[in-house]
């Protein structure tokens, strides 16, 4: 694909090397002329200086014959004339935008519009095909985390009736120093897989013989009613979240405890006194601090000891990682911190915080979602980027699928990609290499090695074979 991506910051730098590495024509844009240096030095890709949404660096760009736009720069009103200004002068096809702001997002039905050229009396709008919110993908994400405590990541596939749970094994656990072979034995009732094992940041491809060892990050596949079943496996259930506390007053901490404070005790910090004002006003049941997240002495006073978990979602890594650090040493059960620089995710591994957010990987994951190729339904970014997890329906016949009506055991998937379970109409099955694959349905596939995501794309695509 020709795909034009517009700002180089850290999504779009890091979606243009996910993008690079699979042999998509790539052309990014941005003002700042270092940051274009440094991506063009480093990967095989155009470079043009300009503001985003002027039609004259659009054409620069190539939006005449781009396949694809993708708006990711740091301001909405810059992303959405952009979008605009490609279809309304170039005619681009599709439009993707990254927008923050809650003003545009409450009504964004009314001022997006997936334009049809070939269709008259359309509404009015502007031309954006797919808008991407990363706050409200973060809130979503660690909502998920906060319904089942003891989870790295919670990922749902076939609309909710699957999930991929990432797990750290842990002493104690029922199926820690035990062969992937027992599992059937320890949960004779539900039918899981083991889709892929990392043993000290090395990936390890699950066989019946593998041991699960304290400290393995384990991707189980799973029917979504049975995650807390299946976390249970690999470490001594944690209690349900009852006292949160969120550091952070911005969009994620205010939506956080929007969606938490009916059914949790949640106290949030903010720094800003006006903000802090404005979010009591309108959080009912949630207290709300004005002060610093570090504050030794407020965090005693608010009885830090007593707190389930401490969610640090300032726009300030140093201030999150410090914050969530004093409140782990303090007696806070669970600490979670977003971060926005990469380098300080792999730091914070080492540290003693539980649960690392990155709003790039969950941007880049809905981005990906509308841009690969065949019938992909969604794709999550893991492990920043090196990992994918992703839901491809199979479609057509035995004689024109090198998938359809073959056994698992049958179909010969690149190195390091498993297939973890099946959604058929309404109904999850896990997969096994007996399993047959039917037209229609939706596989869930764990890749450990992002690059052989175009074998999977072609293994997929119907063509006549010659047998």
């Amino acid at each position: 694909m020709k795909i034009i991506i517009l700002g180089a910051g850290q999504v779009g730098a890091s979606l243009a090397a996910n993008l690079v590495s699979e042999d998509n024509d790539i052309t990014i844009v941005d003002l700042d002329k270092k940051k274009l240096r440094v991506l063009q030095d480093k990967y095989d890709l155009r470079v043009v200086q300009g503001h985003a949404s002027h039609p004259s660096t659009l054409h620069s760009a190539g939006a005449n014959d781009a396949d694809l736009i993708i708006a990711i720069t740091s301001n909405d009103e810059s992303n959405i004339a952009a979008c605009h200004t490609a279809y309304t002068l170039f005619g681009t096809p599709k439009k993707i935008a990254r927008i923050r702001s809650e003003k545009y997002l409450d009504y964004k039905d009314n001022l997006f519009i997936k334009y049809d050229p070939d269709e008259a009396n359309q509404p009015y709008g502007f031309a954006i095909d797919e808008m991407i919110a990363p706050e409200q993908l973060v809130t979503n994400y660690i909502l998920r985390l906060i319904q089942y405590p003891g989870a790295l990541q919670v990922l749902d596939f076939g609309e909710g009736h699957i999930s991929l749970i990432a797990v750290t094994a842990h002493y104690g656990g029922p199926l820690v120093g035990n062969a992937l072979s027992s599992l059937r034995e320890h949960m004779p009732h539900i039918d899981t897989r083991v889709a892929a094992i990392f043993r000290q940041g090395q990936p390890i491809m699950p066989r019946g013989t593998t041991m699960i060892e304290a400290g393995d990050e384990v991707f189980f596949i799973a029917d979504s009613r049975h995650i807390r079943e299946v976390i249970a496996e690999v470490q001594k259930n944690d209690d349900q979240y009852h006292n949160v506390m969120i550091a952070g007053g911005g969009n994620i901490g205010y939506g956080l405890a929007d969606r938490l404070q009916e059914q949790h005790n949640v106290k949030l910090i903010e720094r800003n006194i006006e903000r802090a004002q404005l979010i009591s006003e309108r959080l009912s049941n949630t207290t709300v601090f004005c002060g610093d997240a570090s504050d030794n002495e407020l965090l005693i006073d608010e009885h830090i000891d007593q707190v389930d978990i401490f969610i640090a979602v300032t726009n300030d890594d140093e201030a999150n990682i410090m914050s969530a650090l004093l409140a782990k040493r303090l007696g806070a059960k669970k600490a979670m911190v977003l971060i926005q620089r990469e380098a300080y995710s792999e730091l914070i591994q080492e540290a003693r915080i539980d649960i690392a957010i990155s709003p790039q990987q969950a941007t880049i994951s809905a981005i990906l979602t509308h841009i690969r190729q065949g019938e992909i339904c969604h794709v999550y970014s893991l492990r920043r980027g090196a990992a994918e997890a992703i839901e491809i329906i199979a479609n057509g016949t035995p004689e024109i699928s090198r998938v359809v009506g073959r056994q698992i055991d049958q179909i010969k998937l690149p190195h390091g990609v498993t297939i973890g379970a099946i959604l058929r109409d309404d109904e999850v099955l896990i997969a096994h290499d007996k399993t047959t694959i039917e037209s229609g349905d939706h596989i869930i596939l764990f890749l450990v090695d992002k690059k052989f995501i175009n074998e999977i794309e072609k293994l997929f695509e119907p063509e006549i074979l010659n047998f």
